[in-house]
């Protein structure tokens, strides 16, 4: 295969795993040596949640995101496949995601042409926590992107799990929670309930509002203005999903950092909310917290403050990009060249 340096004229092909990271947005497979782990392919395609996608477009999904990692001379040197599934979990392997990401993986392997090998289907915050450093095996994840949710890991399984509730009920602290603080701010701005706030005004903007309602923009924030302001951002903001509100959170991160005092409030409320969802897992003073998504990366805008959060628990964060890197890992084990 190109770019392997283990192949050469009349030695044995060495083995390949495969690692997936299969969440809401997109799905990602990477080729990776199994002896070492080194990667030699990646691949991508849509959607990956078990739960929320159709089989037939999760299967297609999985095939487009396989087909793109893995040449077609090296399908039959996979000897493992592991992957990491939104809406599935490794621990209950009857459960409904777990069943539909295992029926679509093994008919896209099929479907691709890789050979019967050991597949392993978990969830992706499984694979996100064994992408830490060391692959661990136990401690806690937390998850805080669009949504949020916190979970303990105990042999590479998910045994207990704090919110994750979607949108309607939970996923406090989350982008969809911190995007509609951010309207509610606004909206309280508007009718006089709450403060000034440079958020209404990014908000408006965001939304393509404010050349229509206020073509001053902030100078025009009379009271026949706030309430064209009201008229017109409603209808805007019902008339999409509401977990679209997750696009307007970096709007506080940025008026957070003009020091607006409401967009720091909202801030400092999400890293209370994502420390009471640690908190609820009852923690062990010195356990990892594997983190991932965009609010605590190393730009996110609530990783300085559920640092300090933590920091008395005894807990410090740990971040990774996605769950690729564990999904290979995962993958390894299942052949046995995990280490």
């Amino acid at each position: 295969m190109p770019g392997d340096p283990d192949e050469s004229a009349g030695a044995p092909a060495p083995p390949l795993v495969v690692g997936l990271d299969a969440g809401g947005t997109r799905t990602r497979a990477v080729l990776a040596a199994a002896v070492d782990g080194r990667v030699l392919g990646e691949g991508a395609a849509g959607p990956g949640n078990a739960l929320t996608v159709p089989l037939p477009q999760l299967t297609a999904h999985l095939a487009e995101a396989l087909a793109r990692a893995v040449p077609e001379t090296a399908r039959g040197r996979v000897a493992a496949v592991a992957g990491g599934f939104a809406g599935a979990t490794g621990a209950a392997e009857d459960e409904p995601g777990h069943l539909n990401a295992r029926a679509a993986l093994h008919d896209a392997l099929r479907r691709i042409g890789v050979p019967d090998c050991p597949v392993a289907v978990g969830s992706d915050i499984e694979a996100a926590f064994a992408s830490a450093p060391g692959t661990p095996a136990d401690g806690l994840a937390l998850v805080a992107g669009t949504g949020a949710v916190a979970t303990r890991i105990a042999g590479r399984r998910c045994t207990a799990t704090v919110d994750g509730d979607g949108w309607l009920l939970g996923d406090d602290g989350s982008g969809f929670w911190i995007g509609r603080r951010a309207v509610r701010a606004a909206l309280r701005m508007a009718d006089g309930r709450g403060p000034a706030t440079v958020l209404a005004e990014a908000v408006g903007r965001t939304l393509g509002l404010l050349a229509e309602v206020l073509p001053d923009g902030a100078s025009g924030w009379s009271r026949a203005g706030r309430e064209g302001y009201r008229m017109h951002l409603l209808p805007v903001v019902m008339a999409e999903p509401p977990i679209r509100l997750a696009r307007l959170a970096p709007l506080v991160a940025g008026a957070a950092r003009e020091k607006d005092a409401v967009a720091r409030a909202i801030l400092d409320e999400a890293a209370d909310r994502l420390t009471d969802t640690v908190r609820a897992l009852q923690p062990r003073t010195g356990e990892r917290v594997v983190a991932t998504g965009g609010l605590l990366g190393p730009e996110g805008p609530l990783t300085a403050g559920l640092t300090d959060r933590l920091r008395p628990l005894g807990l410090t964060l740990d971040w990774v990009a996605d769950g690729c890197a564990g999904a290979v890992a995962l993958a390894r084990f299942a052949c046995g060249d995990g280490g």
